[in-house]
């Protein structure tokens, strides 16, 4: 049974058509890890795709049927090997250079989570955005700033998933991550594994996250998208009221309902010009 000190897990659904990307930006980089991939009983060729890669860090499982997101992740982190994790989506990539930048952070035993600044790539992986993410969290943070942080500016504004590493014992400890509210699931966590360590924001650029027609982000409602978001940065409060405060939150839905009211605005130009492209 191989180990190593990181894993790399990649979540597939359905994702033949940019896996192999995904999987050689990975296998790209230098350090000592495991990709482990887990193909949530795809119905295209996502497992063939994974099976093609003749290489040793590579390992494969596959579920007997569709597990919800949440479920499916915790699968995947649970199934892993490595004291350090990393989840890359199925069609977003990492830069060179990541993996060594972040796991010399992580030697810092007080560092719970570490993440970078992104780009933005579209369908065919060029550049669309550059530098973005980790507003006010450059730097090393305690749990409190971290916290204020994401619930005044919003889970997105931080970063994908990919551009993160943390400590597997501290996803264990928190419960792994909570799939009743998809778009924040990822931030949702690396705020709560934070209290057992600082974070740290590297303003390297490590990953990229697809703007695609295809992923998930793309095909749900905005309204829906919003929901969650305002129910999570609630339930944070909630759960950390001495971190978190009434400012915190206030400001936070005020950030929602500006966003609303702009996409309505959108909707009802696109709808009066007849520009359906308005919307994308």
């Amino acid at each position: 049974m191989r180990t190593a000190a990181l894993s790399v897990c990649v979540p597939a659904y359905n994702a033949a058509r940019t896996l192999a990307v995904t999987m050689e930006s990975i296998l790209a980089q230098d350090e000592d890890f495991e990709l482990l991939v887990l193909d949530n009983a795809s119905a295209d060729r996502t497992g063939a795709v994974a099976a093609g890669f003749q290489d040793e860090r590579v390992r494969i499982e596959r579920n007997d049927r569709v597990l919800p997101i949440g479920d499916n992740w915790n699968r995947v982190v649970s199934a892993s090997r490595g004291e350090l994790v990393k989840v890359v989506c199925a069609d977003d990539i990492l830069f060179p250079g990541a993996l060594k930048a972040q796991l010399g952070l992580m030697r810092d035993r007080e560092i719970a989570v570490a993440s970078s600044k992104f780009d933005v790539i579209d369908e065919s992986g060029l550049i669309e955005d550059s530098g973005l993410g980790l507003p006010g969290l450059l730097g090393l943070h305690p749990v409190r700033t971290l916290m204020r942080t994401i619930v005044r500016c919003g889970p997105a504004e931080f970063g994908p998933t990919a551009a993160a590493v943390f400590r597997r014992a501290d996803f264990d400890r928190v419960g792994g991550f909570r799939g009743d509210l998809v778009f924040p699931m990822d931030v949702d966590l690396f705020a709560r594994v934070c209290e057992f360590g600082m974070f740290y924001g590297a303003s390297d650029v490590l990953a990229a996250w697809r703007n695609s027609s295809f992923n998930l982000c793309s095909r749900s409602s905005t309204a829906s998208k919003l929901i969650e978001l305002a129910r999570f940065h609630h339930r944070l409060a909630r759960e950390y009221p001495d971190l978190i405060g009434a400012a915190d939150v206030a400001a936070a839905d005020m950030r929602l309902l500006r966003q609303g009211s702009a996409r309505l605005r959108i909707r009802a130009e696109a709808s009066i010009l007849r520009r359906p492209e308005l919307l994308r």
